[in-house]
């Protein structure tokens, strides 16, 4: 596998995260991938946020459960960004994207509009939920899917493979080369967030990472060289 470079909700740390600007940005900056977060307003669409509530990246308050879409739509997210349903994002970039299921009843939908747009190809689903990705697995056969967790238990690769994950992505801080060699013998690939600074790709290169997200344009250019 060739070393990836993921774009985290965008590239957030220079634009409003999980907008179409963050996302175009992160498309315009090489990125092999784009990363997203996916909840369910309260009329059933796939909105792209990253906290069950809109509080901390909008002007509004609330949960984003309790909201419609016409409702989200009101709030700026950023710079005048509104908050962007998936299939627009679809529309907006043509990068590979990996969608993060927030929300676990938001595997059905997500699995109809990838089928409905054909998406195997293109889409991977991750999500920190072991019930989300066994259920896009068998909604979507074929379908990558991707577990993530903030730091290596020692169930973990079980995790994956009773899933059906083909990756593993954890916190880098809380990485080791044991535990990345493991994966790997099981033949689970390790993705590293969020890979911000040099030290950061210095620890990927060490640890023989697969994949890195990172929230910066420029970790892009330079993890060419480095990872």
């Amino acid at each position: 596998m060739t070393f990836l470079t993921i774009g985290h909700r965008g590239v957030m740390g220079v634009e409003p995260e999980n907008t179409l600007r963050s996302f175009v940005r992160a498309e315009r900056a090489g990125m092999d991938a784009i990363e997203l977060d996916l909840h369910l307003s309260k009329d059933g669409a796939l909105v792209v946020l990253h906290d069950a509530d809109v509080d901390r990246t909008t002007d509004g308050t609330g949960p984003v459960a309790e909201k419609t879409v016409a409702e989200l739509r009101e709030l700026d997210a950023g710079q005048g960004e509104r908050i962007p349903l998936f299939e627009e994002v679809l529309d907006a970039v043509g990068s590979p994207l990996q969608a993060e299921i927030k929300d676990v009843a938001a595997a059905v939908e997500l699995a109809r509009v990838i089928h409905a747009r054909d998406l195997v190809g293109r889409v991977t689903v991750s999500s920190f939920h072991d019930e989300a990705l066994a259920r896009m697995v068998s909604l979507v056969p074929g379908v990558r899917t991707v577990l993530i967790a903030s730091r290596w238990e020692d169930d973990l690769t079980d995790r994956a493979r009773a899933v059906g994950a083909h990756a593993l992505s954890l916190d880098i801080r809380h990485l080791t080369l044991a535990a990345v060699e493991r994966a790997h013998a099981e033949s689970l690939q390790v993705i590293g967030w969020v890979v911000n600074t040099q030290d950061h790709l210095r620890l990927v290169r060490a640890l023989g990472l697969d994949g890195a997200t990172t929230d910066c344009p420029e970790i892009r250019r330079t993890g060419r060289f480095t990872a």
